[in-house]
């Protein structure tokens, strides 16, 4: 038993080579398809929440002047 490194023959040095580059693809692969589900999900939550705040509107929110805060100085005689 030498502890001296077996050497490879160009055979077997492409066939590791290949085996990590299609490792290394599936993991990329898999991450941007995860990366495209997350953002689809985001999106679809985004439209899915505006469109249900739209159409649990009150009549207050047609009003011009509804969403306007006054002054703190307004009614105190200053």
């Amino acid at each position: 038993m030498s502890t001296e490194p077996e050497a490879q023959t160009a055979a077997e040095e492409t066939a590791s080579d290949e085996k990590c580059e299609s490792s290394t693809l599936k993991v990329i692969g898999w991450l941007s398809v995860g990366i495209t589900v997350a953002v689809l999900g985001v999106f679809v939550g985004r439209e899915l929440r505006k469109r249900y705040k739209f159409n649990h509107r009150t009549p207050y929110d047609f009003y011009s002047e509804a969403g306007k805060r006054q002054s703190g100085e307004f009614g105190l005689g200053v």
